[in-house]
């Protein structure tokens, strides 16, 4: 059973065509691709976000505090089988840095954990102890999966620093519905098709490189979630065509106004 654990800063950049396409005429001086994007190739990543009833925790993630956490089920295959590698991630940000744990199963195991709490077997202590911190979130929060977000994905480490990473994602594809990770990959673009989501992901700072091409190309930092987008277009619309109520949520001079408390 794979695991991988990580601490880092990921800043995002909402890049148009012509952004995009400048910054990859200097990538390859500098950077090399991900093993599985060789020759321009690209994979995809595919995600079971799960929340409680009332969706506090994309509502709190949403409110920008110090700290926050999310749950996901993601998949790099689809649609994914039921003996099909996934891996259940927890996701947090303490004051600006990111941490990342997570442990492998099949997709079956996965269904079985989440209704049983019965874990695949292993050997690692420190899985043990990332099982132990999914037992504990799944214990305070009553959650169950809410939306499912897929996109295409470049990916690129740095020549002389295998920690800075930068990703390139495009069709940022979103459903409330059909929210398994053995249905097709369909649903609603939450980018335009002429636009790319960047993070670099880095332990320190940014290359002095990259901050240059930034500046010249006019490229600025964007404050974008792919669930957050996903659900602020859920509640624009449910808001906007239903006059439905939904907890935390609430309109004033038609603006989206969030509780942090319900």
């Amino acid at each position: 059973m794979a695991i991988s654990s990580f601490a880092r800063k990921e800043i995002k950049f909402l890049l148009n065509m012509h952004q995009y396409e400048s910054l990859m005429e200097v990538i390859s001086e500098y950077m090399n691709p991900d093993k599985y994007c060789v020759g321009g190739k690209e994979y995809g990543i595919y995600n079971i976000y799960y929340d409680t009833p009332d969706d506090f925790l994309i509502r709190e993630s949403l409110a920008k505090p110090y700290f926050k956490e999310k749950l996901r089920l993601r998949s790099y295959y689809s649609p994914a089988s039921p003996d099909s590698l996934v891996f259940l991630e927890i996701k947090r940000k303490i004051g600006g840095i990111v941490t990342k744990r997570r442990v492998s199963m099949t997709l079956a195991e996965s269904g079985q954990y989440f209704r049983e709490r019965v874990k695949p077997e292993y050997s690692k202590y420190v899985t043990g102890q990332v099982f132990s911190e999914l037992d504990a979130f799944l214990n305070h929060y009553p959650v169950e999966p809410k939306h499912y977000i897929s996109y295409q994905r470049e990916a690129f480490f740095g020549k002389d620093n295998k920690d800075f990473r930068l990703t390139f994602d495009r069709k940022i594809t979103e459903r409330r519905y059909d929210l398994s990770l053995d249905c097709q990959s369909y649903g609603n673009y939450i980018i335009g098709a002429e636009q790319r989501l960047m993070e670099v992901k880095v332990s320190d700072s940014m290359p002095e490189w990259l901050i240059r091409k930034l500046s010249e190309l006019q490229i600025y930092k964007a404050s974008f979630s792919k669930y957050g987008k996903a659900y602020m277009t859920f509640v624009h619309e449910q808001t906007t065509r239903s006059n439905i109520q939904i907890s935390g949520i609430s309109i004033a001079n038609n603006k989206i106004l969030l509780n942090r408390s319900v």
